[in-house]
């Protein structure tokens, strides 16, 4: 991608809704040029989809945290299978280092949070855990 198709994307970013017309304006481009730059980076696999955001996707619970877990052995995947179906892990991420899983865990009060915690920690193949709560974010990314 080149600058005007970063730029064309952060727009998108800020208004996927935007039409052709002001897309083209704010960047200079003619419609037919911000059309073929869209479609051109969609084929290419630059950009992967669109989407609808609803309320409730965006809505923050008021409590929130990361948990990093390490797992036992090869239980990985049954772990995995267990916290998706919890519904206070938003997010489930592998990764590497010193932690198998890092989640994006959100609850309405800290409570339920506790109580979320104590579900996670008892499940077969988590043997260490640390939590961190989230108390503000600069910026996210929608998914």
């Amino acid at each position: 991608m080149d600058d005007t198709d970063l730029k064309l994307v952060a727009a998108l970013r800020r208004d996927a809704r935007a039409s052709m017309s002001d897309l083209a304006l704010s960047l200079g481009l003619s419609r037919a040029t911000a059309r073929t730059r869209i479609e051109r980076m969609t084929a290419r696999g630059d950009i992967v989809g669109f989407t609808v955001l609803l309320k409730e996707d965006v809505a923050q619970a008021p409590v929130r945290g990361l948990m990093m877990l390490e797992i036992e052995g090869r239980g990985t995947d049954k772990v995995v299978h267990r916290l998706t179906g919890l519904p206070e892990v938003q997010a489930v991420h592998s990764t590497n280092g010193a932690w198998d899983l890092v989640l994006e865990i959100s609850t309405d009060t800290l409570e339920a949070l506790d109580r979320a915690l104590f579900a996670i920690r008892r499940i077969e193949g988590v043997t260490r855990s640390e939590t961190n709560l989230l108390l503000s974010t600069r910026k996210a990314k929608l998914r």
